[in-house]
């Protein structure tokens, strides 16, 4: 399995944990509520279903009512089909979620682990959020580097887009470092506990997972001061 297959499956078990969903509402909010995957088509999300639905961790249900159910036929319409998250699926999610390993600090598995913050414990969401910031710090380091070398062999506008790549580095390494010390200061996402959600006693109520944009007790940010964190300029 590729690694972009691997996150559109976390991203896909992640939202059906939520909720059950049809394929194109689910399809919605994966192109809305996290970016990284807009340019996902059908023909790469349903393949996706299909396995998922074969490896046990989702079903799949009719989610026409009744009338809807006797007219489809008629009309020549297809029944819609409603994915839901088993128990099987649901174990198997929240043990990608305990995972800190170094794929969840690259640029788009991070973005979807970001996504579902919510639903994670604190400690995997300080190991994810470190190790990014060091990802990152390493990056930075080998672009100043490879800057000071060629700087006098590039032209003016080479050397502005190696600038600019630079910049947007730096500014989600202080995004990170803020969310880091709101973390350690023990400032969550203020909202209900989510069901099932894998965190220990000491943690309190699990934050809601919202794809509204609130921030609750995450650090404020001017408008244009949070990077997005699949920023193609940061690769």
């Amino acid at each position: 399995m590729s690694r972009r297959s691997g996150i559109l499956e976390f991203a896909v078990l992640g939202l059906l944990r939520e909720s059950p969903m049809h394929g194109y509402e689910l399809r919605k909010r994966l192109n809305t509520s996290l970016g990284v995957f807009r340019a996902f088509s059908y023909g790469t999300l349903y393949p996706c279903l299909k396995t998922l639905v074969t490896n046990g961790w989702l079903i799949e249900e009719s989610g026409n009512t009744p009338e809807d159910a006797l007219a489809a036929p008629l009309a020549g319409r297809r029944a819609k089909i409603v994915y839901r998250l088993t128990a099987e699926g649901k174990e198997h999610f929240e043990e990608l979620l305990s995972q800190t390993g170094p794929d969840a600090y690259e640029d788009e598995h991070f973005a979807a682990r970001f996504a579902f913050f919510g639903q994670t414990s604190r400690d995997v969401r300080m190991r994810v959020l470190e190790g990014r910031r060091s990802r990152l710090e390493e990056r930075l380091e080998k672009m100043r580097a490879s800057l000071a070398r060629t700087r006098e062999r590039l032209d003016d506008y080479t050397l502005e887009l190696q600038r600019h790549g630079m910049e947007s580095v730096e500014r989600e390494v202080r995004w990170l470092n803020e969310l880091i010390e709101s973390e350690r200061a023990g400032r969550d996402v203020k909202g209900p506990a989510t069901e099932g959600t894998s965190r220990g006693a000491s943690d309190g109520p699990a934050p809601q997972h919202s794809t509204s944009g609130e921030t609750g007790g995450l650090p404020r940010h001017r408008e244009d001061s949070r990077p997005d964190p699949s920023d193609d300029t940061t690769t």
